[in-house]
């Protein structure tokens, strides 16, 4: 009976879940993470938290989130048999790039971990597909290894009895969502955005009130060695856009020599000497943009554009100046970007598509369209939130 007992506990430390997210969400959380990560808790590492999307006035954007946890925590407790109520401790989108790996560890190694129980690790893109390297391994127990797919999911234990590592990343971007439970409630994060939202720009009725706000641009550098001064690396936005083609150029005519200064100023997009119209109120405006037009480029195909020559043009000798000088403002390394976020896929056009201006055109109502409604959804439940201390779906008739 002790036997049957331990064999039944064994087999609840670890699950797999297969097609556990659709394409669709792994795409939309993709194009979250892509359009606001910051540098993250390790080299070549990149992250998204939902505490970091309230406070760069992206609230709105937690709400895909929402129903993904609801379902993950009720997974969680009916799998491990929980006899209490789970709090979600952390949500983050996190990416690993070429050379990042983690050796042998357990997600509860460290004292200020302990409180830690389930670990969740959803994958929002393929091995093989999106990257090379990057493969998961348990150190002892089945299964042994795992492939990441876009839309599996592994929950296990967070303790000893599922140490695990992480190959290191040889080409691509790896993109997890990973959420750890615990029953501990002054560990729960619902508590913490509640309060954090209270604070914020939500309620303001400004007209832009869904343009990101960066905070301090060191978030936001990049470098493989220490550099508290910009002298080396890249700055992760601006590599971003690069990866796809694009440059950046700031219209005001004042002086613009810091680096720190220029990250909050209005950007124009430049792509193949052409200046995009449009003027963005910062690069992470920009960014959102262009990602959101990479994530909705097929349905954006069925918008009847007459050409593209109303929505760009030739930049001036000057202006061509200044390109090449933000360019490296922004980019102490030019190698750096392209090997940071290269794609797997040996067929770089495919990976990195040219849409056009008028697509461009398009992705910028088509975005503001889309913030809206997620920031109006998102208006609708915090009542409610704040009356329960908990984040979860609202329906609309609540």
């Amino acid at each position: 009976m002790g036997d049957e007992v331990e064999n039944r506990q064994q087999r609840r430390r670890r699950l797999i879940l297969e097609n556990f997210l659709t394409r669709e969400e792994c795409r939309e959380l993709e194009f979250i993470h892509k359009s606001c990560c910051t540098v993250g808790y390790r080299p070549s590492v990149f992250s998204t938290t939902l505490l970091h999307l309230v406070a760069t006035n992206s609230a709105h954007l937690i709400m895909p989130f929402v129903p993904i946890r609801e379902r993950l925590k009720e997974k969680a407790e009916e799998f491990f048999g929980c006899e209490y109520e789970l709090f979600v401790e952390f949500t983050g989108l996190i990416s690993w790039t070429r050379g990042a790996s983690i050796g042998w560890h357990s997600d509860d190694n460290r004292p200020y971990l302990k409180q830690r129980e389930f670990t969740a690790v959803c994958y929002l893109n393929s091995y093989g597909v999106d990257f090379r390297g990057g493969l998961f391994h348990f150190q002892d127990g089945e299964p042994k290894s795992i492939s990441p797919f876009c839309g599996d999911c592994v929950m296990y234990t967070a303790d000893s009895h599922n140490v695990h590592s992480v190959d290191e990343i040889t080409n691509g971007e790896r993109l997890t969502l990973t959420l750890w439970f615990t029953r501990d409630n002054s560990h729960d994060e619902d508590a913490k955005l509640l309060s954090l939202l209270s604070q914020s720009h939500l309620h303001d009725r400004f007209p832009n009130s869904c343009i990101p706000l960066p905070p301090s641009c060191n978030m936001y550098w990049f470098s493989p060695e220490e550099d508290p001064n910009f002298k080396f690396g890249i700055d992760v936005c601006w590599a971003r856009l690069h990866a796809l083609g694009y440059d950046i150029y700031f219209p005001r005519d004042y002086d613009l020599s810091d680096y720190p200064k220029l990250f909050s100023d209005y950007v124009q997009l430049v792509r193949k000497k052409k200046i995009f119209f449009q003027e963005f109120y910062n690069i992470l405006h920009a960014l959102q943009v262009v990602q959101f037009m990479c994530w909705k480029g097929k349905e954006l195909d069925s918008t009847n554009f007459k050409g593209n020559s109303s929505y760009a043009v030739y930049l001036s000798p000057k202006g061509n100046a200044g390109v090449s000088y933000f360019k490296s403002e922004f980019s102490k390394n030019a190698v750096l970007a392209k090997s940071v976020f290269s794609s797997a896929s040996s067929d770089e056009k495919e990976k990195q598509p040219w849409l056009g201006w008028a697509k461009l055109a398009t992705a910028v109502a088509a975005w503001e369209d889309y913030a809206s409604n997620l920031r109006t959804e998102l208006l609708r439940s915090l009542p409610h939130w704040r009356t329960n201390q908990s984040m979860y779906r609202v329906s609309l008739g609540s």
